[in-house]
């Protein structure tokens, strides 16, 4: 009997050392996840806290943007929406701004009404980036002799995509695809191209790539823009950790849902509220972040629910993107048949 004993208490010694490894492994698994979860969301919050505290510890460093990165400011996709309010609020810090838009019009009147408001110089460029590489050439030479210190690149206004209704992807014209990657794509690249070696050799500046939360998961009837969002956020995360070398500073800026002219097909969208912030006070909520993280959501509310969001497994986020744009795209199918009704 005792050695059947002993060979009964070795196996249960045996059996609780590995359910002690394999518990082991997985707390670890489990605290290494949540840190890892934690600092990939709340380093964006810790670095703005650390930006507001440096200048007591450090009053050299520079204070203002004007300061940090130059007088003069691109914007594109200025007439509208959150590129407009971006030129608004960065001439209410003191910069000068270069409007870039297809409309010279709109252009005309939105540098008059930013004039009239702030002591500022103001240029604007007409440049419809579904052109091609010609329009490149127009801006590159419009620039010349101004020293670009911030570049903010907002291609979604300039696209003048408005999703009404959103589509089944087969239903989407090949015009317009080649549209969407021409502005939410090429035209990131290029503007970047051009002016990258110039931020260089001064060794400061800042490019900001307005992307969107919807690069978080795939987008059924919204499947390319969706994707050109994903590419703007890998190419900005890329080209952050490229340039630091330089001096240089690269924002991902990923808004939530916005009271924009883009979003008119959800009228619920529109009636805006503390979910749904208009282009001003999320512009401004923005900019303040600028310099201070490299990853932005922009709005405190838009932190959260990208918080919550990425919480989920994709493939549960997939699930919940398919619903909610299978809302918007009946909500834009009802607005558009009762504006066809009226028509009518």
């Amino acid at each position: 009997m005792q050695p059947v004993l002993e060979s009964t208490i070795y196996k249960l010694i045996r059996m609780t050392t590995i359910l002690e490894l394999i518990t082991g492994f997985i707390y670890t698994v489990g605290i290494l996840t949540i840190a890892a979860f934690l600092y990939e969301n709340l380093r964006s919050l810790v670095g703005i806290i650390k930006s507001l505290l440096e200048p007591y510890f450090q009053p050299q460093l520079p204070k203002t943007l004007v300061e940090k990165y130059g007088k003069w400011a691109v914007i594109t996709g200025a007439t509208d929406g959150i590129g407009k309010e971006y030129a608004r609020e960065l001439a209410r810090q003191g910069l000068n701004l270069v409007l870039v838009s297809r409309t010279k019009e709109k252009l005309i009147a939105v540098t008059n009404e930013i004039e009239s408001q702030y002591k500022i110089k103001t240029k604007w460029i007409v440049a419809d980036f579904v052109k091609g590489r010609e329009v490149y050439e127009h801006i590159e030479k419009e620039l010349a002799g101004i020293e670009v210190g911030i570049l903010v690149a907002n291609g979604n206004q300039q696209s003048g995509f408005l999703f009404v209704p959103l589509k089944n992807f087969e239903e989407v014209s090949e015009d317009l695809l080649w549209n969407l990657m021409t502005v939410n794509i090429g035209s990131v690249l290029m503007l970047t191209r051009k002016l990258l070696p110039r931020m260089k050799a001064a060794r400061r500046g800042a490019i900001v790539n307005i992307g969107s939360s919807s690069e978080l998961t795939p987008l059924p009837y919204l499947t390319a823009y969706g994707a050109s969002k994903a590419f703007m956020t890998y190419f900005t995360r890329a080209l952050e950790r490229e340039v630091a070398p330089h001096n240089l500073d690269v924002q991902l800026v990923l808004p939530g849902f916005v009271v924009t002219k883009m979003n008119a097909y959800s009228e619920r969208v529109m009636e805006g509220g503390w979910i749904f912030p208009n282009a001003h006070s999320y512009s401004r909520s923005a900019v303040f972040t600028l310099g201070k993280t490299s990853e932005t959501n922009g709005f405190w509310v838009h932190s959260v629910q990208y918080f919550f969001m990425k919480l989920a497994p994709i493939r549960i986020r997939m699930v919940f993107a398919h619903l909610l744009s299978s809302r918007l795209r009946f909500d834009g199918l009802e607005q558009k048949a009762r504006k066809e009704k009226l028509v009518t």
